[in-house]
């Protein structure tokens, strides 16, 4: 038997993969984190396989091995730190070394199918062979599509198990039931089949042989036309009964005597009455257990009838997938960024086989109808073809969250803990940086009911990424919707206090907080008081002093007219922008014209407001007139030439209001303010008739009540 289950290729061209040391995924994996595994074994002990009863070899570690480690531990997505310490310990030949660094390694990164290759080879060496054992299966469990993965671990039990007795038999029978059970349905998966109906033909077994290759032809694999061409040549150089299982060998038989009465009765049209001639109680005469030629030649012929059909069927379904299968050109897990068309092939692959899926359901929902079973198989049938391209997907795809969430949309019908699992993995294993996949997972277990988990998510998630805004709030949140407003207010409270070193952060989670206050604890007064300290901490951050003052006029302005206007008179007092004081001014004079308890107020912001106005453009008449000079004394040398000159402009020129409001004594004042309300509406205020604008950008903080 080869090593390797090695095959011939015939005339099918095989898709090569290009890496000795990566293959594919499927099932889940403890989430432990490698910083974890690092402090375990930090003392440089063993990480686990143990055997009971073995003594782990002591002594120190080599010498370059604890500064490779800590470059390790400090940076664990560092993937060229892990080989390099790898290399070093596979140099130095130090077996404890060698364990800690394969396991910290293989929990960050167990995709990397030929490191758990090499883990096993490492024992088998040292003559462990139960440990070397455990690294199989453990590795199996993290990647069971990995066709090579199991192929090692059933050479390495060939080697080492006792074959003379029957449990040895019937264990590498049952590795070899799960590995097509779990890798079967891969697209490269041929050398696991071959090698296993080679190896039943070695037992002497041809019966099951053949079992094995009638169910390869079933799957659509790259080799398709090999396995047909073996299982002819298998089945025309045995006897029917020798290859086959009593039943189907039954069957074939059956079938082949009918075929002979049917053709005699043509031949020579013997009736039914000449048939039933037969004495009572007389059977046909026994046979001499061996089949004719004619017999022989006869069935076989009806074996290949029906296996024909059954190429045909699995044909076209390879068909299907050629191109899609073409199109992969890195199957296997690496670190390094797939290119956009790999990535498009992957989805457009996906999208497809979803399709044909949903398809094959709703012609079962017709056929259910009819009693029709067979529609019901291919429904469960291009299931699994989608499980299974996911899976393929997200071995080369490990490190794009857009797969991992096509996952679970589409899981999301067929069951919660499915979709659980993936999450696990997704986050636990190969995302555990990405913050928004964890977030999506934990509001899928808060909507499901489960509050502890989602917390525990948050909290693992706050672990890893540390200062996360979208975490902390996501986590006063499911606190908030759980009803515990105290737990909410002091985690915000918390945040606060540990953002006073940057004051932009610091002022958001203030009017965060304040905003809690005010809403839900009705507590404006506390609400303020944060405010105001966010104020004294960053006198020039205009968002606090929006949100300020959105706070007082929130209230009774006929009580809070003076706290309001105090709030507008303190934003124009402190170093804002010209712009942005303009905006409070603006608010102020409005204030002041709907609720104001004198006229003496109105006319006072409106004082102050066309102030405000001459500055800004003077200012910026000074900016632009520097930088215009150059440019317009160059105008006006081409306009020269022109006869007649341009008197008027293009547009309005600006022409600020300087004249105030007529003085309140005596007179109806009612016509002197009659266009009052409308000042700000003005063509020559364009600019800041649209003061609301720049606030849009709060909403984004402070969203709307």
């Amino acid at each position: 038997m080869a090593a390797e289950g090695t095959e011939e290729l015939g005339n099918t061209e095989q898709l090569t993969n290009p890496s000795e040391l990566y293959e594919p995924e499927v099932a889940d994996l403890p989430g432990t984190d490698a910083k974890e595994s690092a402090e375990r074994g930090a003392d440089g002990g063993d990480t686990g396989f143990t055997a009971g009863g073995e003594e782990e070899e002591e002594g120190d570690m080599p010498a370059d091995f604890q500064r490779l480690w800590k470059l390790t531990s400090d940076n664990p997505q560092d993937f060229n730190s892990w080989t390099d310490l790898l290399q070093y310990c596979e140099q130095e030949g130090h077996m404890r070394a060698c364990r800690q660094a394969l396991n910290a390694f293989l929990l960050r990164y167990p995709l990397c199918y030929g490191y758990w290759k090499k883990f096993a080879d490492l024992e088998r060496r040292a003559g462990h062979i139960n440990k070397a054992e455990e690294v199989c299966e453990r590795g199996l469990k993290a990647i069971p599509l990995s066709v090579d993965l199991w192929i090692h671990y059933i050479n390495l039990l060939l080697g080492t198990l006792n074959m003379n007795l029957p449990e040895s038999t019937q264990r590498i029978r049952s590795v070899f039931e799960e590995a097509v059970a779990a890798a079967g349905w891969d697209f490269h998966s041929d050398r696991l089949w071959d090698l296993y109906a080679e190896w039943e033909k070695e037992q002497g077994n041809l019966n099951f042989m053949t079992g094995v290759y009638d169910r390869v032809l079933r799957v659509p694999t790259q080799l398709y036309n090999t396995h047909y061409e073996k299982l002819k040549a298998h089945l025309t150089s045995h006897q029917p009964r020798d290859v086959l299982s009593p039943e189907e060998y039954s069957k074939v038989r059956n079938e082949y005597k009918q075929s002979q009465i049917q053709a005699k009765k043509e031949r020579s049209d013997i009736s039914a009455e000449e048939e039933e001639e037969r004495p009572p109680g007389e059977e046909e005469p026994a046979d001499n257990g061996k089949d004719s030629e004619e017999a022989v030649q006869k069935m076989r012929e009806l074996l290949m009838v029906s296996l024909e059909e059954l190429y045909q069927q699995n044909e076209a379904e390879v068909r299907k997938r050629w191109n899609f299968e073409e199109s992969i050109k890195r199957p296997y897990f690496h670190v390094k960024p797939l290119d956009r068309a790999q990535l498009k092939a992957w989805q457009s692959y996906l999208d497809w086989e979803i399709a044909e899926a949903e398809n094959a359901a709703v012609d079962a929902e017709g056929a259910a109808v009819e009693g029709n079973e067979g529609s019901k198989q291919k429904c469960i049938t291009g299931h699994n073809r989608v499980l299974i391209l996911f899976e393929r997907c997200l071995i080369a795809c490990a490190l794009y969250e857009e797969f991992w969430n096509k996952y679970v949309h589409y899981l999301a019908p067929h069951g919660l803990e499915e979709v659980r699992n993936v999450y696990r993995r997704a986050c636990e294993i190969h995302l555990p940086y990405k913050h928004s996949i964890h977030l999506q997972w934990a509001s899928f277990e808060e909507k499901h009911g489960n509050i502890t988990e989602a917390q525990r998510i948050l909290e693992s998630l706050e672990m890893t990424v540390p200062g996360l805004a979208a975490v902390c709030l996501r986590t006063v949140g499911l606190e908030r919707r759980a009803g515990r407003l105290d737990v909410a207010e002091a985690l915000l409270k918390e945040t606060v206090e540990k953002s006073k070193d940057n004051p932009q952060l610091h002022a958001f989670y203030s009017i965060k907080l304040a905003r809690f206050l005010h809403k839900l604890c009705k507590s404006p007064s506390r609400a303020r008081t944060v405010l105001q300290e966010a104020i004294e901490l960053s006198p020039d951050n205009g968002r606090l002093y929006h949100n300020l003052l959105e706070l007082e006029m929130s209230g009774d302005p006929r009580a809070n007219g003076g706290e309001i206007l105090q709030c507008v008179a303190k934003a124009l007092a402190a170093p804002l922008s010209p712009k942005t004081k303009i905006l409070f001014s603006q608010r102020g004079l409005q204030f002041a014209e709907d609720f104001g308890t004198t006229v003496q107020s109105v006319v006072s912001m409106y004082e102050e407001h066309q102030k405000l106005l001459k500055e800004h453009d003077g200012k910026r008449q000074a900016e632009n007139g520097s930088n215009d000079d150059t440019e317009k004394m160059s105008k006006m040398d081409d306009a020269s030439a022109l006869t007649v000159p341009q008197t008027a402009p293009p547009t309005m020129p600006h022409v600020p209001i300087t004249t105030p409001p007529p003085s309140m004594m005596g007179g109806d004042m009612s016509g002197s303010y009659g266009s009052y309300g409308s000042w700000y509406q003005q063509q020559q205020y364009g600019g800041y008739g649209s003061y609301q604008n720049p606030w849009s950008q709060y909403n984004q903080y402070y969203p709307p009540s």
